[in-house]
This record gives C-alpha cells, sequence and structure tokens, in this order.
C-alpha cells in the first residue's frame, strides 16, 4: 500500500520535473521549461546529441530484429542445444 502511496504521490507532483525560472533564462528555445542546468556551449553539443540519439536508435532496432528473427537454422548451433532433452537424459 505505502507503494502505491509514493508511487501516486510522485506522479501528481510534477513540479520537479520543470525547469525553475532561473534555469529556464540559460536554456534555447528548444530545451526551455524543460531541463535544468545550463544550456548547449556550442552548436557541436546538437551535433552529438544528434549522433548518440542515431546511434541509440540504430541498436534499439538491431536489438529488437534479431530478437524476433535471428536467422540462425543450423540444427548445430548452440543455440539448439537446450532443445536437446536426450543429452539431459530427461
Amino acid at each position: 500500500m505505502t507503494k502505491i502511496f509514493a508511487l501516486i504521490s510522485l506522479s501528481l507532483n510534477y513540479q520537479w520535473a520543470i525547469a525553475c525560472p532561473v534555469c529556464e533564462v540559460s536554456q534555447p528555445g528548444i530545451f526551455k521549461g524543460i531541463t535544468h542546468g545550463t544550456g548547449p556551449q556550442s552548436n557541436w553539443d546538437f551535433v552529438i546529441i544528434a549522433a548518440t540519439a542515431v546511434v541509440v536508435l540504430i541498436c534499439l532496432f538491431l536489438s529488437i530484429h534479431y530478437l524476433y528473427k535471428p536467422g540462425e537454422t543450423n540444427k548445430s548451433h548452440i543455440k539448439n542445444s537446450i532443445f536437446n532433452t536426450e543429452a539431459y537424459g530427461s
């Protein structure tokens, strides 16, 4: 019950997620009101963030793709050894 109460009280208190007025002044237009701290120092910061986002999205796509369609059909592949119940005597 205390976990539910804590979850509800934290979700209703959204003020901790909104930037304070002092931090809002130092942020560029795209980040105003949603983040604390100093804004990007140069345009290279946006390039780094964009490149990182692209890498993360590629990794996410490939991990989901190979999770659903691994592509290994060889019967002697090591992943198929867990399906061989004769080797375990059961």
